[in-house]
């Protein structure tokens, strides 16, 4: 969160300053959806939200502030934690699909959005998603380490390296070739990683 926006940060739970932060922020994910970040204008944003543009101004400084805490805390909320069944192709094929589902979401396709556009260079924009990634690289350990206990993952698998493995082709397809993405998509991105991983391609870097 930037510190434009702390002030609206610190408003009481349930009150009119929550409320009102709550509606901008929606409606800035929603320009962004609809206009993307070039076009996104604060006057927009007040029209949508339904507020004065003073309303935002006296909250956020600037329109990359205001960019900036919307797309952060969708990342923030955006919660996809590590499944842990006790079968790790089970877990890697359950955290494909919850990355499908994300992204092809109304809130998922606009902070992916968000982050390819120009406010990605924003630094919060850019923090708020190598904390969702470092979250989600921390989770998989446990996970990982249970797996290699089972036998299932020889004894050096990477988390960090086994779920880039999982997510490539996912984000390859929406991002840089923009094709579909579906369960067929998550369920082959899972067999990659889970056989990638059995075979040994995925093991800790020795430094």
């Amino acid at each position: 969160m930037t510190s434009q926006s702390a002030p609206a940060g610190r408003a009481r739970p349930g009150g009119r300053g929550q409320k009102v932060r709550a509606a901008v922020l929606a409606a800035t994910l929603a320009e962004l959806t609809g206009t993307g970040y070039a076009a996104l204008t604060v006057e927009n944003v007040a029209r949508r939200a339904g507020v004065h543009k003073t309303t935002i101004y006296r909250r956020w400084k600037d329109r990359e502030g205001l960019v900036a805490d919307a797309v952060a805390d969708r990342a923030t909320t955006a919660k996809m934690p590590f499944p842990d069944t006790g079968d790790i192709g089970t877990d890697l094929l359950r955290l494909a699909r919850m990355t499908v589902a994300f992204l092809t979401s109304p809130a998922g396709g606009t902070v992916a959005a968000a982050s390819l556009s120009d406010a990605g260079r924003i630094p919060e924009v850019a923090g708020a998603k190598r904390r969702f990634f470092e979250a989600l690289f921390r989770q998989a350990e446990p996970v990982v380490s249970g797996a290699i206990a089972r036998g299932e993952l020889p004894a050096d698998t990477d988390p960090a390296e086994l779920v880039r493995t999982l997510l490539a082709p996912i984000y390859l397809r929406l991002l840089v070739t923009a094709e579909p993405i579906d369960r067929t998509t998550a369920d082959n991105a899972a067999k990659v990683a889970l056989a990638a991983a059995r075979a040994g391609a995925l093991r800790s870097d020795p430094a």
